[in-house]
């Protein structure tokens, strides 16, 4: 008759082997809130200005809703183009201006979050487009 052998996993001290009870705080509440934003950080301007665009926004948007959307960051300019031919009417999509890298980082953390009534899209603005010149090279 053999000795039976001891294999931790037979062991009725399971306490030790029960995984962690998860942390729900942890967890995303939102769709994507808190957690890394899947950007590629080599796509993020090397320097001033951290301008972000947004896109599909609510023709009644404001730079005060703007603001509000993106509260926490280091937000220091809102520009939301309006139709030549109406001025009332914005054009639907806007650049927001960071002065850190960081805020336009955690601010693309919101893309696809929604605004009003529509998931905007927030993304790198193209610096060259923005400024309206070409990159030298």
């Amino acid at each position: 008759f053999l000795p039976l052998v001891s294999t931790t996993w037979h062991s009725n001290d399971d306490d030790v082997y029960r995984a962690p009870p998860i942390d729900r705080s942890i967890l995303p509440t939102a769709p994507r809130a808190a957690r890394e934003p899947n950007i590629d950080r080599s796509r993020l301007p090397k320097s001033p200005p951290y301008t972000a665009f947004l896109g599909n926004l609510p023709y009644d948007v404001t730079e005060e809703s703007i603001k509000d959307f993106f509260r926490g960051l280091n937000i220091s300019a809102v520009r939301l183009p309006r139709e030549p031919t109406n001025p009332e009417r914005l054009k639907g999509f806007g650049y927001a201006e960071f002065e850190d890298i960081d805020s336009l980082f955690q601010a693309l953390s919101l893309n696809e979050e929604s605004l009003g009534n529509r998931r905007i899209r927030v993304d790198v603005a193209d610096q060259a487009q923005d400024k309206g010149e070409r990159p030298a090279g």
